[in-house]
């Protein structure tokens, strides 16, 4: 049994190689784990990343996923010594090869039907910035600091998917700002723009985080993944098209059993037991 299958049977059970991993029941938590140099990436934990967001479709029993970082800080982003200096060797195909690799973890975290919370202390910079984006929530401290950095090191902003991302959180004249000058995002200013949801004192982040997940985990599984889906597929569509896929997806839904047992208790005046299906 490979490693994804095993977290697919038993999430509680598996242990990845490049950053921790614990499963409470319902919730998954990754912790980028490097606090000594701020929890950068390297090329094996973007590829198991991705792998892990691509095996989380069939990961039923995990309803929600949390992304934090170790050590007070998220994630300085790509490792210098162990990636930026060895891109600077690599061919033409093998650079495309990592590119497409790094943009495959941002496909896979939007196509994973649990919602994606991000728990962001401290530093969040390049593709750490980008993991935070790619999630569905951001959850923050008031010393959480965003920075888009590949301006900095020489490269176009348009890294992962920022692009296009980053403007529908933001707008298109914050995202230009903050790609073009690859500047520090203060979380007040960040919160302000749209990009956090909410901010925290440092010691209250866990249980604001772990208030959000247990609301999500205990929501009807199966149209939570649904309006995932239809929140990012609708970008690509027009109004008409997009109400069109939402009275599909409405209908889909209307046919679980979590809708049948909401209105049950409804009628009987108690809270709904939701079990995703």
């Amino acid at each position: 049994m490979s490693d994804m299958e095993k977290l697919a049977q038993s999430p509680e059970h598996w242990q990845p190689v490049h950053f921790g991993w614990r499963f409470d029941g319902q919730a998954g938590w990754i912790t980028l784990n490097r606090p000594e140099r701020k929890n950068p990436l390297t090329f094996e934990s973007y590829a198991e990343l991705r792998d892990l967001f691509r095996t989380l479709a069939y990961a039923t029993r995990v309803k929600v996923i949390i992304i934090e970082g170790a050590g007070g800080n998220f994630s300085s982003g790509g490792d210098v010594h162990e990636i930026i200096g060895p891109l600077t060797r690599m061919t033409m195909p093998e650079l495309l090869r990592f590119t497409r690799m790094t943009g495959d973890l941002v496909k896979a975290m939007r196509a994973c039907p649990q919602p994606v919370i991000a728990a962001v202390d401290g530093v969040c910079a390049g593709a750490g910035a980008i993991l935070a984006m790619a999630s569905d929530f951001r959850l923050a401290t008031q010393r959480a600091r965003v920075a888009f950095l590949f301006t900095r090191v020489g490269l176009a902003g348009c890294d992962m998917g920022a692009c296009s991302l980053l403007p529908r959180l933001i707008g298109q004249g914050r995202a230009a700002e903050l790609l073009y000058t690859g500047r520090m995002m203060g979380a007040e200013e960040g919160e302000r723009w749209g990009f956090f949801n909410a901010l925290s004192e440092p010691s209250q982040l866990q249980a604001r985080v772990e208030e959000l997940a247990a609301q999500i985990a205990a929501g009807p599984g199966f149209a939570h993944a649904m309006t995932k889906t239809m929140l990012h597929q609708e970008w690509n569509m027009g109004v008409e098209q997009a109400i069109e896929a939402e009275a599909q997806a409405q209908a889909i839904c209307m046919k679980t059993e979590d809708f049948r047992r909401a209105f049950e208790a409804f009628v009987a005046k108690r809270q709904p037991e939701f079990k995703g299906d």
